[in-house]
């Protein structure tokens, strides 16, 4: 504790450069927070994907309708427990940018097995008993002032049997939603309310949502649902919530390329400038360090003073970095839903400054230890 007023004293020997070395790092180490963070909070959300449940849609797009008739052959599949329905749409609130994804599943018992929803049981049971009830996201709920009671109204392009595109719902609760690819705009309707007032497309959905007992039997089952409707008008695709959100996660790039070369870029100017700034300063304390030496402070000891001043600085400057990683860190869910900051990222991230700091001051910090006394004050 005796050598911190001198480390500090070296710190501020120079402001402007101290303070442009700070910025430097800090500014590198919010960069690495954030992408390290996306990386390693994509790899978790993948691994937390539920294998255990299949998306089985047609074969030939996203958008193509399957006929409801297909659920019992689906159910016969071995390994299969729960089939529910599932059909999607667009809707506009009060304003067309006002947008909305509508889910309509048919609330059978189990249903929520089949799902990634968290939903209270009170919400779930008012949802099965009310046939226009409407379920919406927790953060939807939010931003729309609406609460349980409310009358929604919403517009969508499918014509109901009175050919109106307007639909209203009586909003019985809220859910919020696990999968990294679900929507933060949805809502939940009853399929069969949805299914007998609309014009067109009855008893068909855009996929069913499947159960298996096994999570590591996926492929098999997938394979053998798939199977089932090979060479049918209705050929499906079965993917597992994982490979999906997989999928989902690739669509953006090679995110695990791009991410490590952009840190490894920030890393090597980083050091490089740290480096070079840390070499200036030691020709400039020349008389310091050889008073330091005349008043018996050994070359390790001078070492170890120069590596406390880059270790100290790069360590704060860090921490501030990540801290402003972390705290911007909730904006990234706007773009890759379901990620969150693992705090695995701020310790490798001040291990790394660590690093940083011992590589860009070994060289200063031998020369200094190097310095002989008499050449040092000859020299001034």
């Amino acid at each position: 504790m005796k050598y911190l007023p001198l480390v500090w004293a070296g710190i501020w020997r120079k402001p402007g450069r101290t303070i442009l070395i700070f910025l430097q790092v800090a500014v590198a180490f919010a960069l690495f927070g954030v992408l390290q963070g996306v990386k390693t909070g994509a790899e978790q959300a993948i691994a937390a994907a539920r294998a255990d449940l299949l998306i089985v849609h047609s074969r030939l797009s996203w958008g193509e309708q399957l006929p409801l008739g297909m659920l019992g052959q689906i159910e016969s599949v071995r390994g299969v427990r729960e089939v529910i329905p599932v059909d999607l749409a667009v809707a506009a609130y009060q304003k067309p940018d006002q947008q909305v994804g509508i889910v309509a599943v048919r609330p059978d018992k189990g249903w929520l097995s089949a799902f990634t929803f968290t939903i209270s049981p009170a919400s779930v049971q008012a949802f099965r008993a009310t046939r226009t009830g409407i379920l919406v996201r927790a953060s939807l709920a939010r931003e729309y002032g609406w609460k349980v009671g409310d009358r929604i109204p919403l517009m969508t392009q499918v014509v109901k049997t009175d050919g109106s595109t307007d639909w209203t719902f009586d909003m019985v609760g809220t859910f919020t939603d696990s999968d990294v690819g679900g929507g933060d705009r949805n809502v939940l309707i009853n399929y069969d309310y949805w299914n007998e007032a609309r014009a067109s497309d009855k008893d068909t959905v855009q996929h069913f949502n499947v159960r298996i007992a096994d999570p590591h039997a996926a492929a098999a089952v997938s394979d053998a649902i798939d199977a089932r409707f090979a060479n049918s008008p209705n050929e499906t695709r079965s993917e597992s919530i994982r490979e999906l959100a997989q999928a989902n996660l690739q669509s953006i790039g090679d995110l695990e390329f791009l991410i490590r070369a952009v840190v490894a870029a920030v890393m090597a100017a980083l050091l490089f400038a740290t480096a070079t700034m840390m070499i200036q300063s030691v020709p400039e304390r020349t008389a310091e360090i050889a008073v330091l030496k005349t008043l018996g402070f050994t070359n390790g000891a001078v070492f170890a003073l120069t590596l406390a001043e880059a270790v100290a600085t790069c360590l704060v400057a860090a921490g501030l970095g990540l801290a402003l990683a972390t705290l911007a860190f909730p904006l990234v869910p706007r773009f890759v839903n379901g990620l969150s900051m693992p705090w695995i990222i701020v310790a490798v991230g001040l291990i790394t400054a660590l690093a940083v700091a011992l590589v860009s001051a070994a060289v200063p910090a031998m020369m200094a230890a190097r310095l002989e006394v008499a050449a040092a004050l000859a020299a001034q």
